[in-house]
């Protein structure tokens, strides 16, 4: 079975990929990148999703930062490079208050918080997969290494439930293509 063949059967849609069209979360690292292209070229309809989450007025030049301004002109390269729509999201006011804001008063509090995990249950995921869904996509793929086994060997595709103390890894609806590679391929 060729490489083209695996993504199609773990994806688990019905149909031709060219009918289903997928959103994906967009860093403008390699991993999003990756699973871009490899999603493109097992024929589905692809488009790109990156989130702006910094205020206009605060420098982040530092491409490690989570979706700073450098790393969203590469997705955008990568997507113009394989021909598929690139949209970026402005989340800075999202991010601030369901996120940053939330991390303040828990330092304050002498907590030690986690923003990531905090934008991974809203902004990140579920404000991103709505708006996936808004576009017509069928589902939302990222870049991220996640092995989930579900019934019958499809490892994706459950309705998304949103509950207070929900995470990133229980959101379905998500691909995490590139659990059919080791990082060594990437």
């Amino acid at each position: 079975m060729d490489f083209n063949s695996k993504i199609i059967k773990s994806i688990g849609l019905e149909g031709k990929p060219s009918n289903h069209k997928i959103a994906v979360a967009m860093s403008g690292g390699v991993d999003s990148s990756v699973t871009a292209a490899l999603l493109h070229k097992a024929g589905y309809n692809v488009f790109g999703v990156s989130m702006h989450l910094y205020n206009e007025k605060i420098k982040v030049n530092n491409s490690k930062t989570c979706c700073a301004g450098i790393d969203i002109n590469d997705a955008k390269k990568v997507c113009d490079k394989l021909g598929i729509d690139h949209f970026i999201l402005n989340y800075s006011s999202r991010f601030n208050d369901q996120v940053i804001s939330d991390f303040t008063e828990s330092y304050l509090r002498g907590e030690t918080p986690i923003p990531c995990v905090k934008c991974n249950q809203t902004v990140k995921f579920v404000d991103m997969l709505n708006f996936s869904k808004k576009m017509g996509a069928v589902a939302l793929a990222t870049g991220h290494y996640i092995r989930r086994d579900i019934k019958d060997g499809k490892q994706i595709y459950i309705e998304l439930v949103y509950t207070e103390q929900m995470t990133y890894l229980k959101i379905n609806r998500i691909f995490y293509l590139l659990q059919l590679l080791n990082n060594y391929r990437i």
